[in-house]
């Protein structure tokens, strides 16, 4: 069911669905949840069997049930965005990472913006200690969370699970979510190994006694288990914050968005039902995500996009006056960034400018 708007164009519903159809180019996928659903375009081979396995590893979740209507309007401009979550989740085989305090958070979040077109996109990253004033929530059993002023970004799915995540992100922003994918510790590891590890250039060294990785300066090619702990390594880089984390792991996307695309359906058939296989396992998507088919044609969305047409930024922040181990939004500039994607336009230059960075550009390339 739609709506007019004043200006005359449909509004989509709760469903959060952009009416527009997808590019019709077909191109390897070229942004970082792409990893996860690129490889089940490139394995429709039609079989039958096929399809059963790979449906029965997805398991989503209900975002729009449990945020209903009041949220932001969906704008009908032809570009989507999509909340990707990294879990950090000490349980069942996680538990390697750390103790299971009965809970998760967030540890990666990043807002991917597709333009119209579906050629380019955006993917703004958002610190995980970036301090918020987080909504009210109710959580996948009903409960209800209280709403908390200078609040952890991180804190709310760890409160409310993945709406809340999501239902945070939109109250941030003013923008609307059209789709959740949340990325666990265990699956992003099998799925690099069935991908046979991803080429990175290492500036210097680095050596984190936390994430357990050891480099030196020069080439290497990062298995499963080397790759996740590039990805949280923190202290042993730049100024050892969680922007300097940031840094490292969007340029570790690039590098597996460039492995990624280089996977064709002729040269390695069985290789693609692998990886179609640990990506499946690897994701919870929303409730509109949860099916090969519904997970095909969003990837198809998406192939249009080259590496060279996905800007990464992070979210403008500063240090926190009053606890420098805490960021918190350079309003102004945030506000840039979030009006360019709500406006489906290029993020200004001027909007990361004089802000905290990490200090971790360029160590690895």
């Amino acid at each position: 069911m739609t709506e007019q708007t004043s200006s005359g164009r449909a509004r989509a519903g709760a469903t959060g669905r952009r009416r527009k159809p997808p590019a019709k180019r077909r191109r390897r996928v070229a942004i970082a949840v792409s990893g996860a659903t690129a490889v089940l375009v490139l394995a429709g081979a039609g079989l039958g069997y096929v399809y059963l396995k790979l449906d029965g590893n997805i398991q989503g979740v209900d975002i729009n049930a449990q945020l209903g209507t009041d949220r932001p309007k969906n704008i009908d401009n032809g570009s989507m965005d999509i909340l990707v979550l990294g879990s950090d989740s000490r349980s069942g085989d996680n538990g390697a990472y750390g103790k299971d305090e009965g809970g998760a958070r967030s540890d990666t979040a990043m807002v991917l913006h597709v333009y119209e077109g579906h050629k380019k996109a955006s993917v703004v990253s958002i610190p995980r200690d970036t301090l918020v004033d987080r909504p009210a929530c109710t959580d996948g059993r009903g409960a209800e969370t209280p709403g908390e002023t200078r609040a952890m970004f991180n804190t709310a799915y760890e409160v409310g699970g993945p709406a809340c995540a999501v239902k945070t992100v939109e109250a941030m922003s003013g923008i609307r979510m059209d789709h959740y994918v949340e990325v666990d510790f265990t699956g992003f590891k099998k799925l690099i190994d069935t991908l046979g590890g991803v080429e990175i250039t290492t500036t210097r060294a680095i050596k984190d006694t936390k994430s357990h990785l050891d480099l030196e300066p020069g080439t290497h090619t990062l298995d499963g288990e080397q790759s996740l702990g590039l990805v949280r390594t923190r202290k042993s880089v730049g100024d050892g914050s969680d922007l300097g984390r940031i840094q490292l792991q969007q340029a570790f996307m690039k590098a597996f968005i460039e492995q990624i695309k280089d996977v064709g359906v002729g040269t390695n058939p069985k290789k693609l039902l692998d990886l179609a296989d640990a990506a499946t396992k690897a994701i919870t998507p929303d409730s509109e995500l949860d099916s090969v088919q519904e997970l095909m044609g969003f990837a198809r969305g998406l192939t249009g996009i080259q590496a060279q047409n996905v800007h990464m930024v992070t979210l403008p922040v500063q240090y926190d006056p009053r606890d420098p181990n805490r960021v918190v939004p350079v309003e102004e500039k945030a506000r840039q960034v979030w009006s360019a994607l709500e406006r489906d336009l290029p993020i200004p230059a001027a909007a990361t400018e004089d802000t905290a960075t990490g200090q971790a550009d360029g160590v690895v390339k």
